[in-house]
């Protein structure tokens, strides 16, 4: 990678990993582009105002600016998606195939984000396999498998370098959450920060795969410059960090909070998606073919986000 571009930078993974890219990669060589406005990414590197469903707005860019690799981070999250199954469709899909169609006619490197919500009910639940049944019931799951699919055909079809993760909840400081269903992770901060009690939507004993955003920045950037010839899956790596319920995560926090409460009230819908999804994944692949290895655990990352959240709010 030398030269990128980032769709969909103002969401919760590309507001951190355009500032990191720019940092290992250079301020003028990381393009970032958003449906929105974004004063911040603006004012520290290029910017461009781009509607990512329209394949002429991405093709212009990417000439502009003669990028040899896409980032598509456009989606509509998980919860937000069952609100709006057809729109999250048109547009998760929409600007996924208009990226792959570009990087096609360009010969451009793609990453598209996948998701633990890309597995569904009859997934095995415990140390999820790399290849496995994959029936998501949900409109976001549906599109991360499709997009995985379709991914993997413009590899095979047309031989675009295109490449892919499996994300877990990703907790971050930086962004408020935004519509998906491991939101709790890092509302549950802020809420301990601000000294409320914090009502949780997911049941006790649900667990999620979930990881930090500094490991998430990283295996990026290591998977986008791993050897090609050792890639064998492609579309889509499973990668872990840690995994947890939501009273586990309540007590890391009051080892160092201890006045800190948690009480439950379920959100049907944020439990239905929560228990659809693996407990724990098996990442051995994305260790094994591109050297995987994430620093983050849940005790380390109780105290750093505690501690930037509180910066952040000015405690």
């Amino acid at each position: 990678m030398k030269k990128i571009l980032v769709l969909g930078a103002g969401g919760q993974i590309g507001s951190e990993l355009v500032p990191h890219l720019r940092k290992v990669y250079g301020v003028d060589n990381v393009i970032a582009a958003d449906l929105k406005p974004n004063p911040v990414l603006a004012a520290a590197g290029p910017f461009e105002t781009a509607d990512a469903t329209d394949a002429n707005a991405i093709a212009t860019l990417a000439k502009k600016y003669k990028v040899d690799t896409l980032f598509n981070l456009v989606a509509l999250l998980s919860a937000l998606g069952e609100q709006r199954p057809e729109f999250a469709w048109q547009l998760n899909m929409g600007a996924l195939l208009n990226t792959l169609n570009v990087a096609k006619e360009l010969g451009c490197a793609v990453f598209t984000p996948s998701s633990i919500g890309a597995f569904g009910n009859n997934t095995p639940k415990d140390k999820t396999p790399q290849d496995t049944i994959m029936r998501p019931n949900t409109m976001y799951g549906v599109c991360k498998v499709s997009g995985e699919l379709l991914s993997d055909y413009y590899h095979s079809r047309f031989g675009v370098d295109t490449r892919s993760v499996r994300f877990p909840g990703i907790i971050s400081y930086v962004t408020l959450p935004g519509g998906g269903t491991t939101d709790y992770a890092v509302e549950i901060y802020y809420a301990a920060v601000k000294g409320e009690e914090f009502v949780c939507p997911i049941p006790q004993g649900v667990y999620m795969d979930m990881m930090y955003m500094p490991d998430a920045l990283d295996g990026i950037v290591q998977l986008m410059e791993a050897d090609p010839s050792k890639l064998q899956h492609r579309n889509s790596f499973n990668v872990a960090s840690m995994s947890f319920a939501p009273e586990e995560i309540c007590a890391a926090i009051q080892k160092e909070l201890p006045s800190f409460r948690m009480r439950y009230e379920v959100d049907p819908v944020r439990e239905s998606i929560a228990r659809s999804w693996p407990n724990s994944l098996d990442d051995s692949c994305a260790r094994a073919e591109w050297g995987w290895s994430p620093k983050w655990d849940l005790t380390s990352m109780t105290r750093d986000m505690l501690a930037q959240v509180a910066k952040k709010l000015g405690k």
